[in-house]
């Protein structure tokens, strides 16, 4: 690309990236997959190292994404809380080994631990009572949530332990299971409300929640990985976790110890298949060298410590049927495409409608009804079809035809020039554009009308 091309570029992959971080982390409702996120991240950064000019202290390269919100006191960690670099193949492991052995000649241990599919939270002790917790927010500082946190009972309020009465902070992950998710969900379709995407959303819902007895009912989770503290003699991480457990917080005993790839390959191939059947949500391997001594030694980027990765697994893809089409009609007047499938469990929750995007997405792939399609979920979240097994189409199926008429209102559609979506453009007589804009203007991004 040429220089003004490349500018160009580089603001442009700094706006999409500054509004996938405030929808993930200040909305909590993801648009892209994970791994959408970080293909535009790492070209940022590319970029940014082959054309140093161009780089800026509030690039999105150098910030951690922000989950703060108005409604709670922002606290400074005592520690920054630092995100994981994300790797999708063995062959970024070994890359990742190597870049180790170039700082470090000895032979390493690493611990191979499931990463929680929750949300990150930093608990203070003192004196053996739980004092403060925070959320990861920036990195640099979080929301205090200890009221809301103290009613998941997987969290000890008091540590009786006599090792365990100086000050020290303990990290974790707040999952909401399957179960309580489930639960959650039908009581939400019941009153009439928008179930939550997944297990994550609900529980960064329910951590943000001003009323602490609502948290208590949704029936949360904690799983500790990680103590920091100068009291205590251990010298590794495996160990730490050992003591975490001793203390009396839940602590997931799949963690193992290996010196090689193989063995974490291995591992990672087994959770692969395993996670299915777990009764909480998983979206890979945390991978970390044991010696804290070589911890310290390897230190921290801007963004993530040198010496861990996360392992995160492709998006689970089952086959169903497809039984029919429905077209909504958006505040903007967007038509989208939403598919009506055969029930099927995916990802931990079971899957009945899959957005279809537009026209062009349907012909592309060549979806028609009666079809047996593959879905994932993008990113573990979004449902949506990735192909046809042709193989099953019957004889006399026929191409999809794309409606022609607003669903609602039945005003001819138009496809503005540019554009992927067809549109309704009767925008001051369509009834679900004209709701569909009042909603948005009281909403609590606009007027915030209760």
């Amino acid at each position: 690309m040429k220089e003004n091309e490349i500018a160009k570029r580089v603001d442009f992959l700094r706006e999409e990236l500054n509004k996938l971080n405030h929808t993930y982390y200040v909305l909590n409702t993801p648009t892209v997959s994970d791994y959408e996120f970080d293909m535009k991240l790492n070209e940022l950064i590319k970029l940014e190292e082959e054309n140093p000019e161009l780089k800026d202290v509030n690039s999105p390269t150098v910030r951690v994404g922000s989950d703060i919100v108005k409604e709670f006191n922002q606290v400074e960690h005592i520690n920054p809380m630092y995100s994981l670099s994300n790797t999708y193949s063995i062959a970024e492991i070994e890359d990742f080994e190597k870049r180790i052995h170039k700082s470090i000649e000895e032979n390493v241990e690493y611990v191979c631990e499931l990463k929680f599919d929750g949300t990150a939270i930093s608990l203070i002790y003192e004196d053996g009572k739980l004092v403060r917790a925070v959320t990861r927010g920036d990195g640099v500082k979080g929301d205090n949530v200890t009221a809301n946190v103290k009613t998941i009972r997987a969290i000890p309020l008091q540590i009786y332990d006599p090792l365990g009465q100086g000050t020290f902070e303990v990290r974790g992950e707040i999952i909401m299971p399957h179960s309580s998710f489930q639960r959650l969900n039908a009581e939400r379709e019941e009153g009439g409300e928008m179930p939550f995407a997944n297990p994550r959303n609900a529980a960064a819902g329910t951590l943000k929640t001003q009323d602490s007895t609502i948290v208590a009912h949704r029936g949360l989770d904690f799983f500790a990985y990680n103590i920091i503290s100068n009291d205590f003699n251990t010298d590794n991480h495996f160990d730490s976790l050992r003591l975490i457990k001793s203390f009396g917080f839940k602590v997931s005993d799949d963690a193992k110890l290996y010196d090689n790839i193989g063995d974490i390959e291995k591992f990672i191939n087994k959770w692969d298949k395993k996670r299915k059947d777990l009764t909480y949500d998983t979206d890979g391997i945390v991978i970390k060298i044991n010696s804290y001594d070589v911890q310290e030694q390897l230190g921290f980027t801007a963004k993530a410590p040198r010496w861990a990765v996360a392992y995160k697994f492709k998006a689970e893809r089952v086959s169903t049927e497809l039984l029919s089409v429905d077209f909504q009609v958006g505040r903007t007047g967007a038509i989208t495409p939403v598919a009506n499938l055969a029930p099927v469990r995916l990802a931990g929750t079971v899957v009945k409608r899959a957005s279809l995007h537009n026209a062009e997405q349907i012909a592309l792939l060549d979806i028609r009804v009666d079809d047996i399609v593959y879905v994932e979920k993008g990113g573990e979240i979004i449902p949506k079809i990735v192909g046809v097994d042709v193989s099953k189409r019957g004889i006399f199926s026929a191409p999809f035809e794309f409606i022609k008429n607003c669903p609602d209102c039945g005003t001819i559609i138009i496809k503005p020039e540019g554009e992927a979506k067809q549109f309704c453009p009767n925008t001051s007589g369509c009834p679900t554009q004209i709701v569909g804009r009042i909603i948005h203007f009281v909403s609590r991004k606009a007027l915030n009308i209760d």
